[in-house]
C-alpha cells in the first residue's frame, strides 16, 4: 500500500502541492539526484511510522520530501521517459494515479525535478553567487550560533548571536587547540609548511584533529596568500573546479587572490570556473575559514590573508583527467598553480580540507560498526588498515602508485579527498610529510563511520 506524508516529522502544516496535468515536466517527470535518509512521524494512531527522506543530492534546494518507504520503487522511473500514468500501471501494487501525482507535485514543488521550479532556483542562486565579492558563512555561522545557545539558551536572539558568536568561537577553538596539544612533544612548526591537512568533517566529530594541524600554525609567519582545496561533494563540475570569490567566517572575510585568479584564468581558460557555483553549498573549504582566520590572523593592514579555492574531482576514476574529459585535468591545473605561484613570489600555505575512509550503512555497507564482537572490530581494522597504508604512500611520495592502487581496489573504503591531497603534494613538492593525528570517527546512530588525519608537509 503506498502513502505519504506531507510533511517531515516537525514541520508546520503548508498548503498542500497540486499537480499540474498541462506541465510537460510533470506529466512526464524526471527526478534530479537526489539523496535518501530515514524519517520517523507519528501516524493517526500516535504510534511512530517510518518515512523516507529524499533531499537534494547538489543542495541547490534546502527543501525535502517525506514519503513512505514503498515509494523506492517508483523513483528509478521517474526518468522522463514514462508518463505518470506509465509509471501507476508499471508499478500496481495497489499505487493510484492521484498518488502519484500528489508525490510528483511534492517533488516538483521542493525542486527535486528536472523543469521550470527547479531552473528558478537554480538561476536565483546563480545570481545571488555572482552579485558577491565574499562567499558569506553556512555552517560555520550555524556553528557560532550553537554555541551561543549552548551558553544563554534556545531563546538567544539574533543580536545576541551576532554579537557573542565570534567570542564564543574562539574560545571554542582554542579550547580545542589546548586539550589537543597539551601532551604534544612538539606542539609548533618551526616554520610555515608547504601544505597543512585537516578533516572537513563536523566540528563536533573532528574537531581533534582540525586542532592538531592547526594548534601548531598559531606561532608560524604569516602567508601572502592561502590555497584551499576541498572535495566536490555536491557539485556537477567534472573536473578541477576554480572558485573567484573570497570566503567569510563568524571571525572574518579573506578576499580572493586576484592576481592568482587571472593567472589561472589565463592559463587554463574560461572552463575552469563555468562550474563556480558549486562552491556555493559546498562546506569543505568553508570549514578551513575559522581557523584561517583565527590561527594565522590578520596583518598589520588589519587584511586577512587573501584566498584561493578550489574543489578537485576524484583522480582514481579517469587517471586524473575529468570525468568527461571537458573539464580541468589534475595535472593541468597542478602545472598551472605551480607556474603562477612561482610568478607571483611570497609565502603560499596550501590548506587540504580532506576526510578519508567513508564507510558504515550510510553508505551501503553492511558490516555493523560498533561493538566489540569479531566481525565489528575486523570491519574497522580493515579500514585503518587501509587508511595507514594510503597515508603512507603520500608520505613517501608515491602518489601515481596510489592513485593506481584505489582505482584498482575499486576504492572499498571510499577514500573521500584523493584530488586534493595528491594535487596539494605535487603542487609543494614536500621534503618532508608528517601525520600528525589520525582518527575514526563514528556517528551517534552508529551507521557511519569517517576517518581524517591531521598532516603538514614541509618544503
Amino acid at each position: 500500500m503506498f502513502l505519504m506524508s506531507d510533511e517531515p516529522a516537525g514541520n508546520e502544516p503548508k498548503q498542500t502541492p497540486v499537480f499540474d496535468p498541462d506541465a510537460a515536466h510533470m506529466v512526464r517527470p524526471k527526478l534530479r539526484a537526489v539523496r535518501g535518509f530515514p524519517l520517523q512521524a507519528n501516524g493517526p494512531d500516535g504510534q511512530p511510522k517510518p518515512l523516507l527522506g529524499l533531499a537534494d543530492a547538489r543542495q541547490i534546494s534546502d527543501r525535502i520530501v517525506a514519503t513512505a518507504p514503498a515509494f523506492q520503487v517508483v523513483l528509478p522511473m521517474l526518468d522522463g521517459s514514462r508518463s505518470v500514468d506509465q509509471i501507476v500501471t508499471e508499478v500496481g501494487r495497489g499505487l493510484q494515479t492521484d498518488q502519484l501525482q500528489g508525490f510528483v507535485a511534492q517533488l516538483d514543488d521542493a525542486g527535486l525535478l528536472e523543469g521550470p521550479t527547479f531552473e528558478a532556483l537554480e538561476n536565483k542562486l546563480h545570481q545571488q553567487f555572482d552579485e558577491t565579492d565574499i562567499l558569506p558563512p553556512g555552517k560555520t555561522a550555524e556553528y557560532a550560533d550553537q554555541l551561543v545557545m549552548a551558553a544563554m539558551g534556545q531563546e538567544a536572539t539574533d543580536e545576541q548571536k551576532a554579537a557573542e558568536g565570534p567570542n564564543r568561537l574562539r574560545a571554542w577553538l582554542d579550547e580545542c587547540m589546548n586539550k589537543a596539544l597539551e601532551s604534544a612533544q612538539k606542539p609548533s612548526y618551526d616554520a610555515l609548511p608547504a601544505v597543512l591537512v585537516a578533516p572537513q568533517a563536523d566540528y563536533r566529530l573532528a574537531w581533534p584533529n582540525y586542532a592538531a594541524a592547526w594548534g601548531r600554525a598559531r606561532v608560524v609567519d604569516r602567508p601572502d596568500r592561502v590555497i584551499v582545496l576541498g572535495t566536490n561533494n555536491f557539485g556537477a563540475c567534472t573536473g578541477v573546479c576554480g572558485c573567484d570569490k573570497g570566503f567569510a567566517s563568524p571571525l572574518g572575510e579573506s578576499m580572493v587572490d586576484a592576481e592568482l585568479v587571472g593567472k589561472l584564468r589565463n592559463s587554463l581558460g574560461d572552463k575552469f570556473f563555468e562550474s563556480r557555483f558549486d562552491h556555493e553549498r559546498e562546506h569543505s573549504v568553508e570549514a578551513q575559514m575559522p581557523w584561517i582566520h583565527h590561527c594565522l590572523g590578520a596583518g598589520e593592514d588589519g587584511a586577512f590573508p587573501m584566498i584561493f579555492a578550489a574543489l578537485v574531482h576524484d583522480p582514481a576514476v579517469n587517471n586524473g583527467e575529468s570525468y568527461d574529459g571537458n573539464g580541468v585535468s589534475l595535472e593541468g591545473f597542478v602545472e598551472a598553480v605551480r607556474g603562477a605561484i612561482g610568478e607571483l613570489g611570497g609565502k603560499t600555505l596550501i590548506v587540504v580540507s580532506a576526510d578519508l575512509s567513508h564507510v558504515g550503512r550510510a553508505y551501503g555497507d553492511q558490516m555493523p560498526l560498533v561493538g566489540e564482537d569479531e566481525e565489528a572490530k575486523s570491519f574497522r581494522d580493515t579500514v585503518v588498515r587501509t587508511d595507514r597504508d594510503h597515508l603512507t604512500s603520500i608520505q613517501d611520495g608515491k602518489l601515481d602508485e596510489l592513485i593506481t592502487t584505489i582505482a584498482w581496489q575499486q576504492n572499498p573504503t571510499r577514500w573521500n579527498s584523493l584530488g586534493s591531497l595528491v594535487a596539494a603534494h605535487k603542487i609543494a613538492q614536500p621534503s618532508k610529510t608528517e601525520v600528525l593525528n589520525y582518527m575514526a570517527a563514528v556517528d551517534q546512530q552508529g551507521i557511519s563511520l569517517v576517518s581524517s588525519a591531521a598532516m603538514a608537509m614541509f618544503a
